[in-house]
C-alpha cells in the first residue's frame, strides 16, 4: 500500500462514534449548511418506508440534522411512491425531473437528476433496499462534511454479510472494483467500500461531476472526484453493518461489466473494446445466449444544464 494511502487510512477513516450528534449539530447551526437526503428507489416497497421513517423520526424531528428526505423513484410497479410518501419522504418520479431529456433506466441517473430536486449544501445518498436500518448511516457520513471543512465527500464502509456468512457480501467490490482501483488508481485503494450506495458530499463537489448513468456510477464518482480535489479531501465512515437483498450472479456479472466500463473510459477515451457482455441462460436442453449493452452512458456536470444554471440564479 502507498504511503500516502496508509496516512490517509489514518487521518480520513473514522467511526460513526468518533462525533456524536450533539456535535454534529452544533457544527450544522454554526456553518448554516443544510442537508438533504436522497433515496433512489426502483420497487422498494418492503424497504423504502421503514429508511424514511427511521430519518425522519431520528434526524428530522428529534434532532433537526435533516432538512429534506426525497425518495426519487425511478419507475417503480409496485406501491414504492406511496409507501415513501405515507412515511413522510417527498415523492419524485424520475422521468418528471428534466423531463427535455429523456430518461435512461440506471442508478446514476436518478442520482443526477436528484441533484435538480434538492436544495441541501450536503447531499446524502442512501440506497432504499437497505434493512435493520439506522440512522447512523446518515449522521455517520454527513458528519465530517459539517466538522471538516476541507473534506468534499463521505463514504460509508460497514461490514456486509451474505446470508449467514459475516463479510461475504460485496462480491463486484472484491472481483472488479478493488482490483481495478488498486491497479489504475492505488490512491483509492484505501476505501473498504467503493461500490457502496451510502455516501454524502458537498453540493458544490457533485456539481461538476459527470454522472456514468448505471452501476458505474459510484466508482466513476469516486475517480473523478480524486482528480478534481484530491485524495485528502475524500473520507470514509464506519457505520457498522449493512444489510440487504442481495441479486443473482448474472446480475453481478452485468453490474462488473459496466463498472468496468466505467473504468476504461478514464483510463483511455480513444481506445475502446466492445461494450457488450453474452451471458447464457438454460432453455429446456441448450444454452440460450443474452446479449447486454454495457455501454455506460454520462450525464454532465449539474453546472452545464441550463435548468440548473437557472434555479441558482433564482
Amino acid at each position: 500500500m502507498l504511503e500516502e494511502v496508509e496516512r490517509w487510512l489514518t487521518d480520513r477513516s473514522w467511526s460513526v462514534a468518533d462525533r456524536p450528534l450533539h456535535r454534529i449539530l452544533a457544527a450544522k447551526r454554526a456553518t448554516g449548511q443544510t442537508v438533504s437526503v436522497v433515496l433512489p428507489a426502483l420497487d422498494e416497497e418492503a424497504t423504502v418506508g421503514e429508511i424514511v421513517s427511521v430519518i425522519r423520526h431520528d434526524l428530522v424531528l428529534q434532532v433537526p440534522l435533516v432538512d429534506e428526505v426525497v425518495v426519487v423513484d425511478s419507475g417503480s410497479a409496485d406501491r414504492t411512491a406511496e409507501v415513501a410518501a405515507a412515511a413522510g419522504a417527498r415523492v419524485v418520479h424520475r422521468d418528471t425531473i428534466l423531463p427535455r431529456i429523456p430518461a435512461v433506466p440506471g442508478k446514476g441517473e436518478v442520482l443526477w437528476r436528484s441533484l435538480l430536486v434538492t436544495r441541501g449544501d450536503i447531499v446524502c445518498f442512501v440506497d432504499a433496499d437497505l434493512r435493520e436500518f439506522s440512522s447512523d448511516f446518515v449522521s455517520g457520513i454527513v458528519g465530517p462534511l459539517l466538522t471538516e471543512p476541507d473534506v468534499q465527500l463521505v463514504k460509508a464502509m460497514y461490514d456486509r454479510p451474505l446470508g449467514s456468512a459475516a463479510g461475504q457480501g460485496g462480491r463486484v467490490t472484491e472481483l472488479m472494483a478493488r482490483p481495478l482501483l488498486n491497479m489504475h488508481w492505488p490512491r483509492l485503494a484505501g476505501f473498504v467500500q467503493p461500490l457502496g450506495g451510502e455516501y454524502a458530499a458537498r453540493r458544490s463537489l457533485l456539481e461538476q461531476l459527470p454522472f456514468p448513468v448505471g452501476y458505474g456510477v459510484e466508482l466513476g464518482m469516486l475517480v473523478d472526484a480524486l482528480h478534481l480535489v484530491g485524495l485528502d479531501a475524500l473520507a470514509q465512515v464506519d457505520v457498522g453493518v449493512r444489510v440487504h437483498r442481495h441479486q443473482d450472479g448474472q446480475a453481478l456479472g452485468r453490474m462488473a461489466a459496466a463498472i468496468y466500463r466505467t473504468a476504461q473510459l478514464r483510463l483511455a477515451r480513444g481506445h475502446l473494446i466492445r461494450p457488450s457482455l453474452t451471458q447464457f441462460e438454460r432453455a429446456g436442453d441448450a444454452f440460450e445466449p443474452r446479449t447486454y449493452s454495457v455501454d455506460t452512458e454520462e450525464r454532465p456536470p449539474m453546472t452545464e444544464i441550463a435548468e440548473y444554471q437557472a434555479r441558482r440564479v433564482a
